[in-house]
Order: C-alpha cells, then structure tokens, then sequence
C-alpha cells in the first residue's frame, strides 16, 4: 500500500486564518435587505440579535481573517480532523476512482457545527454576551454550541425542531449534559411559537418556525444573543478550516480531486469543504463541486433566487437565496438537519454563477448508500451525511463505466450514532420516499410574489 489510510496533520500545520470567499466571487453578492426600508441592511440593523464583532466578520470581503488563539486552543480538542480513503467502499464498488473523507465527526459534538460554535460563543463572550439562544433541526447544531457555550461560561437556550426532538431524544440529553435547556419548538414560550401551534397544534415543526422563537427570546432577554449554526457568511466563513485543512493532506499525498461533494441544508459543511476549492476553480483549476439536498426539500433544484425571509415570522433581513418560501413546511424526513426552505446566499450565488452543481436524492438512496458505507468503511454516517456518500458512490460508479481514474473528496460531515431511529426505520421497511408537489411549493412561493427582486 503506497498511500496512507488515514492522513493526518500537527496541530502547527492547521489553518491560522479562515478564508473569505466573499473576495473573490466574480459577480459578488446581493446584500440582505432591511424588510421595512428596502434598503440593504446595515451593521446597526443587525445589532439587535448579534453582536458587533461577528457583524463585522458578516459584512468583511477581506480574503483572510486570523483565527484568535482563544479559538485555536478550543479547536485543538479536535482538530486538524483526519483525512481517510475509503479503501474499502472502492473495492466494493469496484472502482478505480479513489474516495477520500474529511471525518468531522471526531468533534466532541460528533459533526463539523462546532467548527462555528466555538467562535461564535469566544466573540459574544469578548463581547459581554452572558446568554445566546438559538434553533436547532436535527440537534447537531444545538448540541455543538451547547458545548461550545460550556467552554466559554454561556448559557444556552435551544430551540428543537419538534419532529426531531420526537425522533432523536438523545440529542436533548447531550444538549443538558453541557448544560444548555432544550425545548421543542413549536414552544409555548414565544409569540412566534404559540402562533405556529394555533396554526396547526400538530406541526412537526420547522427551522423557520424555531429561528423565529430564537430570535424572539434572544431580543426580549437583557444581556442575551442568537447564534445561526448555518446560512450567514460568517458561519461559512468559520467553516472553512475544513477544506483547508483538505487542501494540506491531499497535496501529502500529490494527490487533488476531481470531484469535491458535501450535503447541503443551510450550507454550512458544504461551504467548508467546497470554498477552497471554488477559489481555486475561480483561479482556473478544474475541479467539480456537488452540494447534495433532499428530493423532500429541494431548495437548489427546484426553488427560484429570491428575496426571502430567514424564518417563519419573517423577523430576520431578507436574504438573496433561493427559497421554497418561509412559509413551507419540509415533510418529516429523518435527514432534519437539511429541512430548511432556503439556501445560504453564498450556496445560492455560487449556483447563480455556475461555480458549483446541485443534486436532490431520496432518501432510500442516501439510507442505502450508508448502509453500504456502514459495512465497509464501519462509521455510521448520520442521515444528513448519507447524500453526500451516495453522490460519491454514483460518481465512482460513474468511473468504473468510463474506465476512468477519478479522485473523489467528500465531507464527512457527521457521525450517526444519535440517529439510529432513522436506521431502525429504514431497516424495518418503514421508510418511504417523498417527491414534493409542485403545488406546495407555489403555494409557498405565492406569499412572497411581492417581494424585492434580486
């Protein structure tokens, strides 16, 4: 074997700074749009729910920003994350391409949220924050800024997606062991959720719906602030260390890939993984980037770019993205990390300028791709993690075809060992498919027909 399995980098070899796509994008970005004023939003406007220093990282176009060593030390517990081939997923496709993972859920939160967590709680604490709130679908957002949150002397207050807080008990406990309270939202705690229940007392629940009870606590409590795990530039931002460090291992091995794949939901692993590597396409490498969503939630595939609320009761700025509209219910797929109705804006230009691909799969698809993984490679990936693989898995298939040798990167982006609901249900037959009816999604769309036009 010439190559090493696993490829691993010291902790001196990982990343110093965190990389801006924002100075490189060839037709920029449209900015966020104050719903009152029509006018783009400014850092005062912002100020209500974040604190200065993070809204100065949102609105940066600086090309790379120093990662504080407060930062640093917190991402060592985990850091830099390994580099794997997937040796034994290619001899059981029998293919000549070679796969590669970066396995984020060596973190203590099990995925690539505490990427941004940590710095997310390090600036509100220098800030004077005592308190931050915020969603959480699946739960591994909750659970990674619970942690980072404990690390930096914060309480925390998560808001859980009803379906998921059903399905994925654990989560909540994890959430309590670092010290944070988890409620599911729809709450009775919020204007924004008692509205959501009057609506429908039986909703599963949405992001946008536990964004808009996030915000609502964060603004009415003293000393308190919110924290987005996914969808605003500054998060992508944090998130790159993971494709840097990406870049590092595989020029160990001389080797650079073809095909770059993550899932995307928000877009934040995505971003992590495919930033770096979309600046280097800008820079004339050829290489082809794949985000991955849900058939159930296809906001990629099937949505138009527009301007659109971040949340139910449209309290955020509207944002330049596409969207299924902020009034769209996803159905109750096991994959809840990706049920959002709208794209990050920076996902959502990269597609605009062609930079990067979308694919929507089902999920028996992405089950049957991880139950593949899970019998070569061992680590159960969670349900958000499997549509990444079974693109990976489609485009090494695809190879073996051509008779071509391909390099393939994928982000790992999470263990699944909180999610085996989903597994259970698969394995016992009770999963089904889902297609999205179109008229649902104009249904949604048709709430937002008046808005500003990016």
């Amino acid at each position: 074997m010439s190559d090493p399995t696993k490829i691993l980098l010291s902790e001196k070899d990982m990343p110093r700074q965190w990389y801006n796509i924002l100075a490189d994008l060839p037709n920029g970005m449209r900015p966020p749009l104050h719903p009152g004023t029509g006018k783009p939003v400014t850092a005062e406007d912002m100020s209500a729910i974040f604190p200065m220093n993070l809204i100065e990282q949102e609105m940066s176009s600086q090309r790379w920003i120093d990662i504080p060593e407060p930062v640093l030390e917190k991402l060592f517990m985990y850091r830099p994350s390994p580099l794997v081939r997937a040796r034994n997923l290619e001899k059981a496709l029998g293919t000549p391409a070679k796969i590669y993972y970066k396995n984020e859920g060596v973190s203590p939160a099990g995925s690539h949220k505490p990427n941004t967590a940590i710095p997310q709680a390090y600036y509100n604490k220098v800030f004077g924050t005592q308190r931050l709130t915020t969603e959480t679908g699946a739960g591994q957002w909750g659970s990674a800024l619970s942690f980072a949150c404990q690390q930096f002397g914060l309480e925390c207050k998560v808001y859980m997606v009803r379906i998921s807080f059903d399905q994925k008990p654990f989560r909540k406990l994890m959430m309590q062991t670092w010290g944070a309270t988890c409620v599911a939202s729809p709450s009775t705690e919020t204007q924004a959720g008692r509205a959501a229940l009057a609506r429908d007392p039986n909703t599963p629940g949405s992001l946008g719906i536990a964004i808009s009870e996030a915000i609502e606590d964060a603004v009415r409590t003293p000393h308190t602030k919110y924290s987005l795990g996914s969808v605003l530039n500054h998060v992508m931002l944090h998130q790159t260390v993971i494709g840097l460090e990406a870049q590092k291992q595989m020029a160990m091995v001389n080797a650079y890939p073809d095909i770059v794949i993550g899932c995307a939901g928000g877009g934040s692993n995505f971003c992590g993984i495919a930033l770096p590597y979309v600046c280097d396409k800008i820079h004339g490498k050829t290489v082809q980037v794949i985000a991955v969503e849900p058939a159930a939630c296809p906001t990629m595939t099937r949505a138009p770019f527009v301007y659109d609320f971040g949340d139910t009761a449209m309290t955020t700025p509207l944002l330049p993205m596409h969207s299924l509209g902020h009034s769209f219910m996803p159905p109750a797929v096991h994959a809840g990390g990706l049920r959002y109705h709208g794209m990050a804006p920076i996902v959502s230009q990269l597609l605009l300028d062609k930079l990067i691909e979308a694919r929507a799969y089902p999920q028996l698809k992405c089950y049957a791709a991880a139950m593949l993984w899970c019998r070569t490679e061992g680590f159960i990936p969670a349900p958000e993690t499997s549509h990444a693989i079974a693109v990976a898995i489609d485009e090494a298939n695809r190879a073996k075809e051509e008779g071509k040798e391909k390099t393939i990167l994928l982000c790992w982006s999470g263990h699944g060992l909180m999610d085996l609901k989903g597994y259970d249900d698969y394995l016992g037959g009770r999963l089904r498919d889902f297609e999205l009816p179109q008229e649902e999604i104009t249904k949604a769309l048709d709430e937002i027909k008046d808005y500003p036009k990016p």
